[in-house]
């Protein structure tokens, strides 16, 4: 059995179906249910037994320890996290009080289970974003990279990620870190950028792109990243920490201009084109220029590789948004 933290959001409910579709194996899933989090995404699996769903909060220890004992899960897989910058610049508080306070108490929690389940092993799901930032011209992060984090929500991360490594460090408690790239595809909240451009397309509203649109990320289908994360769970080094990238670097005026194309093949507008809606705005504070992951440790020791080319997942993206 698996313990799932924020698993009602974007990739923690995709990991969730994908994992019981994939192995069949309980989950118990603890979620706060904040404005990201939905049982909607969960609702292929609303009759499935094997999912146990817990409305609640990882900073609640009573609730957390009560979880452990009852069901005494081999792994907690952590997704529960505030995860956009434009929310931590306007509201820092509750990204700390979620992503370093929170993830604090669950390693509690999970050191004190620990103690008497040895078979063990807490998965903290992080983001590319604690790296800070690159030149275009500079190679692509790497693990080893000094942790450089740029906004309140990125050294929120970098913060967590530092708690789960002294844990191994000092208690030995048997811990895995991923850092991944930007995830897209179902079940996204529409304030990321691929979903809010959609949403915006289709209600006939302002496509925004923050300055020039030349920043760059590197896209990661979510269920590469999923299948990824079963991965390093299963077979990763304990104490190490593992890349995770899709290998598609793409200015953000690339990814929305692709996203009118796939909307005009799907949906044309009945005036004009999706990229008539295109509008620059004022950048935001402290715009990264660019994220780009260097894969070679995941897959060298893993065998992982990105299958979903980023023309292809949009497309399946698109057509989700619109079923």
């Amino acid at each position: 059995m698996l313990l799932v933290t924020g698993g009602a959001g974007f990739i923690g409910s995709n990991f969730v179906l994908s994992t019981l579709a994939q192995t069949g194996e309980a989950i118990v899933n603890l979620d706060k249910l904040t404005y990201a989090g939905s049982l909607e995404n969960l609702l292929p699996i609303k009759a499935n037994p094997k999912h146990i769903f817990v409305k609640g909060d990882i900073g609640d220890r009573p609730l957390v320890r009560s979880l452990l004992q009852q069901h005494k899960p081999r792994a907690i897989v952590h997704f529960a996290a505030e995860s956009h910058v434009d929310r931590s610049i306007a509201g820092p508080a509750e990204f700390i009080q979620t992503n370093v306070v929170g993830t604090f108490a669950l390693l509690e929690e999970a050191r004190a289970h620990f103690e008497k389940h040895r078979e063990f092993r807490f998965l903290h799901v992080s983001t590319d974003e604690v790296y800070g930032t690159l030149a275009f011209d500079e190679a692509p992060f790497v693990e080893t990279r000094p942790y450089a984090p740029n906004s309140p929500y990125a050294a929120s991360k970098a913060a967590a990620d530092h708690l789960v490594r002294a844990y191994f460090h000092t208690y030995k408690l048997p811990v895995l870190t991923t850092n991944c790239s930007n995830n897209y595809g179902p079940r996204q909240f529409p304030e990321k950028l691929i979903p809010l451009v959609i949403r915006n397309a289709l209600d006939g509203r302002r496509l925004p792109v923050y300055g020039d649109g030349k920043n760059r990320r590197d896209w990661l289908y979510v269920d590469d990243h999923c299948e990824a994360l079963r991965l390093v769970l299963e077979k990763g080094r304990i104490g190490e920490t593992y890349n995770i990238g899709g290998e598609s670097e793409r200015g953000n005026l690339e990814v929305v201009r692709g996203l009118c194309a796939a909307l005009d093949r799907a949906r044309p507008r009945k005036n004009g084109r999706y990229a008539d809606l295109i509008e620059f705005v004022a950048d935001r504070p402290g715009h990264d220029l660019r994220y780009a992951m260097d894969i070679a440790k995941i897959r060298r020791e893993l065998g992982w590789n990105p299958k979903v080319q980023f023309e292809t997942g949009l497309e399946k993206t698109v057509r989700w948004y619109l079923a």
